[in-house]
């Protein structure tokens, strides 16, 4: 089993299907606010960064998968993006179920100077509405809760393909 999931992460249909689960979140994402009009918050905007983090890694690891520097590169990319996903979404849930005015979130997305995707791409990541109100839910879930199911999925999937490529053994260069 551990030689069939090294293999895995050692072919492009693998980190494909990565970056087109991501990027079907993001468009879920985009759906939500254009279509439905629901306003993106500063945490939405962040936890959007990080499904292009976990697609971006679907992407690097699509390259040449079987070479071990470019597929831990992305193993590495898709890990912390979602681990960073996790920890948004949950401080992001955290300002909704513990509504307070000393727990709340920027109105303003800080990215870096030299990224200012803000303002590169005002339609994608400017953020307009708040982080404690709760505008959509399903089966009793906010968005947040279903994010930290989400994120916590790619980040368990994440460890086991890992610590499947750190065992000995060999599959790939």
């Amino acid at each position: 089993m551990i030689a069939s999931l090294r293999h895995a992460a050692s072919t492009r249909l693998a980190w494909g299907l990565l970056s087109l689960s991501a990027l079907l979140f993001e468009l879920c994402g985009l759906f939500f606010q254009h279509v439905m009009g629901l306003p993106p918050c500063v945490m939405c905007i962040y936890e959007r960064v990080a499904f292009l983090g976990i697609a971006l890694a679907g992407l690097l690891g699509m390259l040449q998968p079987r070479l071990w520097p470019l597929r831990w590169a992305a193993l590495l990319l898709w890990g912390y993006s979602s681990l960073q996903g996790l920890q948004l979404s949950l401080q992001h849930v955290d300002y909704q179920m513990n509504p307070s005015p000393f727990n709340t979130c920027s109105l303003f997305a800080e990215f870096p100077t030299w990224l200012p995707l803000d303002r590169w791409l005002p339609w994608l990541f400017n953020p307009t509405g708040d982080c404690a109100e709760i505008q959509w839910q399903f089966l009793g879930w906010s968005m947040p809760q279903w994010l930290v199911l989400i994120f916590g999925a790619y980040l368990a999937v994440f460890l086991i393909i890992a610590l499947a490529n750190l065992t000995k053994g060999r599959c790939c260069q």
